[in-house]
């Protein structure tokens, strides 16, 4: 090969092969780093973009889950106050069975009504007072809990109807209002009303338990969801650590010997000095 002072070329080769080199090593670096495989579009553009997208699904799936299980708290928070209202309704027919009888006093009879009109206005109480993040538990409108789906149009929604002392229930009210225990037969009668709240209110009961569990499988459903998500984005974003660790090996002795061989081409062009002395 006929020596030149013009242009190094083995130098030149050398310093390119360096620099792809370096480029390698520092990619290596930042994937072993960051521990994902994808830090800038230029790594793996489409992959960026289906990654991101799969994210942006586990990111609105977990809302959904934590979404879902506030109308569990909702719920069970229902649930806990029409267990009350059962317990306060079987106190009223002791009351009621009490005041029918014809055993009873005129003033016995008035305090046992007294006690009746408590458990009315008690009820009337737990209806309009029981919330859930300062939202009414019991009323007429149902919340959603997750938006409706456009190809299903499927909504779960929390509600159990309104509750007082004169509608009880959602479905069918029964109106307690009006009754009282001043007498044998008023006494009567809102015994007959106190058994069907009850079991208006047991069916209420039954038809918020069904809600919870809808939920919770609809947690489920979603956290399997989340999970599989996950696992298909990880695939596309993590770094391979045992394959990057190789790769630092490889590159960090190109690297070195690169150097060298830089080192080498730059001195090679000094042996045309040998030629003029």
């Amino acid at each position: 090969m006929a020596l030149s002072i013009l242009n190094n070329i083995p130098s030149l080769a050398a310093s390119n092969q360096l620099s792809i080199t370096g480029a390698n090593l520092q990619s290596t670096l930042f994937r072993l780093s960051s521990g994902s495989r994808i830090n800038s579009g230029a790594d793996d553009a489409a992959g960026l973009a289906i990654a991101d997208g799969l994210r942006a699904n586990v990111t609105g799936l977990s809302q959904s889950a934590r979404n879902a299980n506030d109308g569990v708290g909702q719920l069970q928070v229902a649930d806990g106050a029409l267990a009350q209202v059962t317990n306060l309704l079987n106190r009223a027919v002791t009351l009621a069975t009490e005041a029918s009888t014809g055993t009873v006093s005129s003033s016995q009879r008035t305090a046992l009504n007294s006690e009746f009109v408590s458990i009315k206005a008690e009820i009337d109480r737990i209806g309009s007072k029981t919330t859930f993040n300062g939202t009414s538990v019991f009323s007429a409108t149902a919340t959603s809990i997750f938006l409706s789906d456009a190809s299903s149009n499927s909504t779960i929604a929390v509600t159990v109807g309104a509750l007082s002392s004169s509608a009880i229930g959602s479905s069918s009210p029964v109106d307690l209002s009006v009754n009282d225990l001043t007498t044998a037969a008023n006494a009567t009668t809102a015994l007959g009303n106190i058994n069907t709240a009850i079991q208006r209110v047991a069916s209420d009961r039954g038809t918020v338990g069904a809600s919870i569990n809808r939920l919770q499988a609809a947690v489920n459903v979603i956290n399997n969801q989340v999970q599989n998500l996950t696992a298909a984005e990880d695939g596309i974003r993590a770094a391979d650590i045992a394959q990057e660790v190789a790769n630092l090996t490889r590159f960090s002795i190109l690297n070195q010997t690169g150097i060298s061989a830089l080192a080498q081409a730059n001195s090679h062009q000094q042996s045309v000095l040998a030629l003029l002395r």
